[in-house]
Parts: C-alpha cells; sequence; structure tokens
C-alpha cells in the first residue's frame, strides 16, 4: 500500500537517519523523498510503501508518531489517496 510519512519541527541533526531507519526496521520501502529547511523549521515528505511490513497501518501511524514525539518532531502516516484528496484542491 502506497502512503505519505510527513515530518515538521525544528531542525537538528539525524532526522533523516531517525525517521528512515525506523521504516527500515519495519520493512517499509521509501520510494521518494523531498526535504527542504525553512529557516530553522524542518519538512521532509516521503512516499513509502508498506505493503511488505508485517506492522498494521494503524499500529504504524501510531509507532511513528510515537518516535516522531521522542526526537521531538510532528511525524504522520497517511494513505496516499487520503493525503491527495486533501492537497488537491
Amino acid at each position: 500500500m502506497r502512503a505519505v510519512v510527513t515530518v515538521t519541527g525544528s531542525d537538528r541533526r539525524g532526522i533523516i537517519a531517525k525517521v528512515s531507519g525506523f521504516l527500515f526496521e519495519r520493512n517499509v520501502n521509501i520510494e521518494d523523498i523531498s526535504q527542504t529547511i525553512l529557516g530553522d523549521q524542518f519538512a521532509m515528505i516521503m512516499m513509502v510503501d508498506t505493503s511488505e511490513s508485517k506492522v498494521e497501518f494503524a499500529a504504524l501511524a501510531k509507532e511513528l508518531a510515537d518516535m516522531g514525539t521522542k526526537i521531538g518532531m510532528s511525524v504522520r502516516l497517511q494513505h496516499a489517496d487520503i493525503f491527495d484528496a486533501m492537497h488537491n484542491v
């Protein structure tokens, strides 16, 4: 299943490494990634494929959100079609 991971918050070292490592450990493939820094704010969007993950989608979303809290970032996982619908007006 294609999904979108969004990561936002104050910039610091290791954000991409932590999020990508977390996804790797759960067998989630990163298909595309875009990141930028606006002032001191970090923003990243990842297109991912969760079809090989053994973790249920809702549980994976919660684990990502919890990991984000631990590193001081907002991390969200959404189905790609929901993300597209929300951002196409």
